[in-house]
């Protein structure tokens, strides 16, 4: 199964068994208050008595999948922890798996996983990660089984990693049963639902539930974080297989699970069919499949990010870094402008703008509606074709700052941390940049900005990662070079009833990033 992180915990295949009822209990009542009762509500017909009517029909069309594959994999290097793993800044500040100079080993893994085949001349519809090992293996050979247990060797037909789909093709001497996609944007919280997979290679497993939300985002920041959720069991293996509605229709291909210890929790996650079907037509006729890009690294709008902004809550994004020369940056975007609407769509937690990019045309011109400095303002952009997966994980966005590696960035860090006014708001304290300490940063003489010299660890910024020798450039958007500068911005925020400051700090070695830091009540 696929293993996705969100922001706090891991997101892993997994559910809980759903009870299965034929209705409600005579006389059931709704919530009512001391003056007045409410109507009965009537649940509408379609809660079975039981679904075997409808697995002994689907079933047939639902195969196990089995690869054998090269990977590669790494032979030395750190421990592998991250300090800010599990929190909202993984990632930001560093914390990578370490050195380590061996060169990589390849070594022969196997996958299982589930499919279900889509047309009677054997096209079969699967997650990418079952057959690529989360895309990093290189297939030998995939094998598909039938219910009956007929095994059939399948060709790859086409595949794509941003979407998490695969396209597989078998032949035979008969047409195989097959199953239709439905329409997943009529699905309802509270829909029945029966799932049918190969979990922990044991064959074909039913489980049932209830569609528990639609559009589900899981923070993972991508084009496809759009999920169906549901508490139907699913768990390792059951990647790539269908989620099915009540008239037997594929309203969408299970893919991960929400869990804390790998365990099933009764929360996991579906590929919409309307996502999905596009894709795997395109995949069949052998297409290319574009998607818009902006060129832009983007953060959800956290609580602190939206109080240092003066912003409302869940709704739009905040632009960490803009790649120079992409259409972003050719259009006017700037690294600290908040994206709110795109083409007329708004921006939220259900609709992120890279899902509302991803699926805009390449060469359309769109108007992408901004909060810049607390102005609103409509920039007009021309969206460009996404670049592959290898390629945007090369991507740098302009950071040509090199990293220096002294242990020491500056000498005679004070005993004991100072209470002036950014220490009490902030917990931290600075020295202005030279030239002298931008050397042993490894930035250039002439960068402007001030040095953290010291952290509380308890402080809001302590426990968000920020260390010594970190350079703040800015806060709130405004340049900051002296001590002053940043007084000056934190009372500025403070007179307008704001709990938090955003600061564009920059790790040693890294790229500049915003970060929202909640104010102290210290004085």
């Amino acid at each position: 199964m696929r293993y996705a992180y969100g922001l706090t915990t891991a997101l892993l295949l997994g559910g809980a068994t759903a009870t299965l009822v034929t209705g409600y209990p005579a006389g059931a009542q709704v919530a009512q208050n001391e003056q007045s009762q409410m109507a009965h509500v009537v649940p509408r017909a379609g809660a079975p008595a039981s679904f075997a009517d409808l697995t002994a029909q689907l079933a047939p069309a639902v195969v196990n999948i089995s690869t054998r594959q090269k990977i590669q994999v790494s032979s030395g290097g750190g421990d592998g922890s991250n300090p800010f793993a599990g929190t909202p800044f993984e990632g930001l500040f560093g914390g990578g798996n370490g050195g380590g100079n061996s060169a990589p080993q390849t070594r022969e893994a196997q996958s299982l996983g589930s499919g279900f085949i889509i047309s009677s001349d054997g096209y079969i519809v699967t997650n990418n990660h079952v057959i690529t090992a989360d895309g990093k293996g290189q297939v030998e050979s995939i094998t598909v089984t039938m219910p009956d247990g007929t095994e059939y060797p399948a060709k790859l037909i086409g595949k794509d990693a941003a979407s998490d789909l695969a396209v597989l093709k078998i032949t035979g001497t008969k047409p195989f049963p097959f199953v239709k996609f439905g329409d997943s944007s009529k699905a309802r919280v509270g829909d029945w639902i029966i799932a049918i997979g190969n979990p922990f290679g044991l064959g074909g497993t039913v489980t049932a539930g209830i569609v528990s939300a639609v559009y589900r985002n899981t923070g993972q920041n991508t084009a496809y974080d759009r999920y169906l959720q549901t508490d139907a069991a699913i768990n390792r293996g059951n990647s790539g297989g269908p989620m099915f509605d009540m008239q037997g229709n594929v309203i969408g291909i299970n893919n991960a699970i929400f869990s804390p210890t790998g365990g099933s929790v009764g929360i996991g996650f579906a590929i919409p069919a309307e996502t999905a079907a596009p894709i795997v037509q395109k995949l069949i006729k052998g297409e290319a499949i574009e998607r818009g890009y902006l060129g832009v690294r983007i953060q959800p709008i956290s609580e602190d990010m939206a109080d240092s902004l003066g912003l409302p809550h869940n709704k739009g994004e905040f632009i960490q870094s803009v790649e120079p020369d992409g259409p972003a940056a050719k259009g006017g975007m700037q690294a600290g402008d908040v994206v709110t609407a795109v083409n007329g769509k708004d921006v939220t937690p259900d609709q992120s703008l890279s899902f509302l990019v991803a699926n805009t045309a390449p060469g359309s011109r769109i108007p992408v509606d901004v909060i810049r400095n607390g102005r609103k303002q409509t920039l007009n952009l021309t969206v460009a074709k996404r670049p592959s997966e290898e390629d945007l994980q090369q991507q740098t966005f302009g950071d040509d700052d090199s990293a220096d590696n002294s242990d020491d960035a500056y000498n005679n860090p004070p005993q004991q941390m100072a209470k002036g006014v950014i220490e009490n708001a902030l917990g931290f304290s600075v020295t202005p940049l030279t030239a002298n300490i931008a050397r042993q940063l490894g930035v250039s003489e002439t960068a402007k900005g001030l040095v953290v010299v010291a952290v509380d660890p308890n402080s809001d910024a302590g426990q968000k990662g920020l260390s010594r020798g970190f350079i703040v450039q800015s806060a709130n958007g405004q340049d900051v070079a002296t001590k002053v500068d940043l007084e000056n911005a934190i009372k500025a925020v403070k007179a307008d009833g704001r709990s938090a400051i955003l600061l564009r700090v920059k790790p040693r070695g890294q790229q500049p990033i915003f970060v929202p830091f909640r104010l102290s009540d210290g004085k």
